[in-house]
């Protein structure tokens, strides 16, 4: 099924009619719902806390509107090589419907979006997270090992931490690579499959390994995974902090 997604210029773009941007909203909002009912986060979460946040920016800063609404063509100068845009819409006449649209939506996205939020903490509070082995002082790129109780499989994924930052702070990310998946046993060492990892990929003669666990089972991808890879990139930047 294909999943109902919120463009970032929704709230510009096409028809801006106060009755038509609530259903859109609404509509989307229930799908998210019905995503959060089922413990799915992914790609909802992340995609509510744009919208807000987008939002937030944009009441805040009234320049912004502005360069949000569409444009068209008008002229061009080919002397000055400088091209002219006519706005599609009159700001005057949108102000207020965007006004009314803004706060209707921002306390709905909140609303859902606090649900969702309540499910990630939920869902964090049972991870658990254990170096495999002796850790190296290199611990941007290594292994991750995930596993779920009751189930029986061991996933094990190759991550890269990665760095990006926007105009005001600076953010660690993570790439994963699946490798493999494997059963998981209290009497098969983790150790041995980090060992098996080494000599199988010798670009990592010494990689960064951790075994991260739930004490609960959660949908892997919608939901347990995107939480175990933020869990590791805070854990690893915590306690590698001089």
């Amino acid at each position: 099924m294909k999943i109902k997604q919120l463009k970032p210029n929704w709230l510009t773009q096409g028809i801006i009619d106060y009755e038509y941007k609530q259903y859109q909203l609404l509509a989307y909002l229930k799908e998210a719902k019905q995503y959060f009912s089922e413990n799915k986060l992914y790609p909802f979460l992340s995609d509510l806390i744009f919208h807000y946040n987008n939002l937030i920016s944009l009441r805040h800063n009234k320049r912004l509107w502005h360069e949000s609404f569409p444009t068209m063509l008008k002229s061009i100068d080919l002397k000055r090589l400088r091209l002219s845009y006519q706005k599609l819409v009159n700001d005057d006449d949108v102000m207020r419907e965007l006004e009314e649209i803004m706060n209707f939506a921002i306390p709905k996205l909140k609303k859902v979006l606090s649900e969702g939020t309540e499910i990630y903490e939920f869902v964090e509070s049972n991870v658990e997270i254990t170096p495999v082995g002796l850790s190296p002082l290199y611990v941007d790129e290594g292994y991750m090992f995930v596993h779920q109780a009751p189930k029986k499989d061991l996933r094990i994924y190759r991550y890269t931490l990665t760095f990006f930052e926007n105009a005001s702070e600076k953010f660690r990310g993570i790439r994963t690579q699946f490798i493999e998946s494997t059963m998981y046993s209290r009497f098969r060492s983790l150790e041995h499959e980090k060992m098996s990892l080494v000599k199988r990929f010798t670009s990592l003669p010494n990689p960064a390994t951790y075994f991260i666990t739930s004490k609960a089972s959660f949908p892997f991808i919608e939901t347990f995974l995107p939480v175990a890879k933020r869990y590791l990139v805070r854990y690893i930047v915590t306690t590698n902090q001089v």
